[in-house]
């Protein structure tokens, strides 16, 4: 195989994997932060370490993979200004705040699910985890902390080189100081929360009692006290959306390092992939109005859509979503599939050319830092190949399948027809009308197919004649 070179963000180049122990490769992914529904963009960030999972596991290294859960301490701001995101919601909606935790959590592993991302080995709590994080700040608060009225905080100065993974982003948008708010008494302005101290009138639903009063713990401390618990104190790679580039990451590596008194960052390589794009939306939750997966589904897509949509794009790039292009990968997804659906439909038969060809290609794409739009029309050319059997061809789509996870060789066209929310037209009816019409056109009776098409219009359903996949409709609704 060839050898799996991967971006690393620490040292801003692509580097040769090794893992730090073959027989078990460690990776831990930023998770959600479960007070609201994910958004298509924060969804981009686990198909990409979902392609990363599979690729590892190609390669044939056994895989430790951990997503975490936020359902404590992220505030509304990056740093540290703000309510904590999970309270706010509960404090807006009147909600129970386990409640929200558990109902959002669900949401997102159901997103996954659809999107046809593995399962990690574990989906550790923060909140299950914050007697951790207090001994954490116990064991590096003499060296690393001051406390303030409002909490304990970590002192940036005292750790080697603090924020080198943020210096490549530093000249961006105002640089990462420009995410910061002040907090009175900070001795820098990159200092960050190890423990908030609640106010005396304030009223969380979310607390526990520390040697630093009664509060909760700071979003960064979470993902230190897990990935240390579950893959160690060096482990092989840490993901997460560009974003946490610039604060959360440096913040957690300067914990790593006051906690192993060395340089060290803790993951051998930090790999973040790119935003999502939209020209006439905002790809955010706090306007309240943002893309989630369900609204995709709503309009009548399939979710595996939106997984090859982000395979078209490389992950470090920015990718932008627009609904024509949503809908372009649609029909590619559906020409894959009614291609799949003949091959299975064919008499075995030899082979005139083997197919293994084709799957060094794919394995050299993505062993280049994750090519995935690379290894795409791979696929399309396997597929196409007619001196390999349509059984060699299957075999090695499920090889493709395993690497994309596309799940081309269990997916119908049926299953692509995805009813939009609110279309009333049921597919017998449709499939009725489309009988009587091909009828009044065998007959020649073209008044009467333009009418029955017109109908079929009027109910949201497009009639797409000339169709070379014979997908015959679409609900458009």
């Amino acid at each position: 195989m060839t050898p799996l070179v991967l971006y690393n963000s620490l040292s801003r180049s692509l580097e040769t994997f090794a893992p730090i122990d073959p027989a078990d490769v460690r990776v831990y992914s930023c998770g959600p932060t479960v007070y609201h529904y994910a958004h298509i963009g924060n969804l981009r960030a686990y198909v990409f370490t979902d392609t990363l999972a599979r690729v590892l596991t190609w390669k044939g290294w056994p895989l430790t993979h951990v997503i975490n859960i936020t359902d404590v301490g992220h505030l509304t701001s990056d740093a540290d200004a703000g309510e904590d995101k999970m309270e706010a919601q509960a404090r807006a909606t009147g909600q129970d705040i386990w409640a929200i935790a558990a109902h959002y959590t669900a949401e997102f592993k159901r997103n996954l699910t659809d999107l046809g991302i593995r399962a990690p080995s574990r989906f550790p709590l923060a909140t299950d985890h914050v007697p951790g994080m207090i001994a954490w700040g116990e064991a590096i608060e003499a060296k690393h902390c001051y406390r303030l009225d409002d909490g304990l905080y970590f002192d940036t100065a005292s750790v080697p080189d603090y924020g080198r993974l943020a210096r490549s982003a530093q000249d961006a948008e105002g640089g990462r100081e420009a995410r910061i708010d002040e907090v009175a008494g900070k001795r820098q302005p990159e200092d960050f929360a190890i423990w908030r101290t609640s106010a005396p009138a304030e009223n969380r639903q979310m607390e526990w009692d520390s040697p630093w009063g009664r509060g909760a713990p700071g979003w960064h401390l979470e993902c230190s006290v897990m990935s240390r618990q579950y893959l160690g104190e060096r482990f092989d790679i840490h993901t997460g959306g560009i974003d946490h580039r610039e604060i959360h990451h440096p913040n957690e590596i300067a914990q790593n390092q006051a906690m192993s008194g060395t340089a060290d960052t803790g993951a051998t390589f930090w790999m973040h992939n790119n935003f999502v794009v939209q020209r006439h939306e905002k790809m955010s939750k706090s306007s309240g109005e943002f893309l989630r997966l369900q609204r995709l589904v709503d309009r009548g897509f399939h979710p595996l859509a939106y997984r090859l949509m982000c395979l078209q794009a490389h992950y470090r790039s920015e990718m932008e979503f627009s609904w024509e292009g949503l809908a372009a990968a649609t029909t590619r997804l559906k020409r894959l599939v009614q291609t799949v659906e003949a091959l299975r439909a064919r008499p075995p038969a030899p082979s005139a050319a083997s197919a293994a060809a084709y799957l060094e290609r794919l394995d050299a794409a993505v062993s280049d830092d994750l090519a995935t739009p690379r290894a795409l029309p791979v696929l399309d050319e396997l597929l196409a190949d007619k001196k390999v059997s349509a059984g060699d061809r299957l075999a090695a789509l499920a090889a493709f399948d395993a690497v994309l996870g596309l799940g081309l060789a269990t997916l119908t066209r049926a299953d692509l027809r995805v009813r939009p929310e609110g279309a009333a037209v049921t597919e017998e009816e449709i499939a009725g009308r489309l009988a009587a019409r091909r009828e009044a056109r065998a007959a020649k009776d073209f008044a009467r197919s333009d009418a029955i098409r017109d109908e079929l219009a009027a109910a949201g359903v497009e009639v797409m004649d000339g169709d070379p996949l014979a997908w015959d409709w679409r609900v458009t609704t």
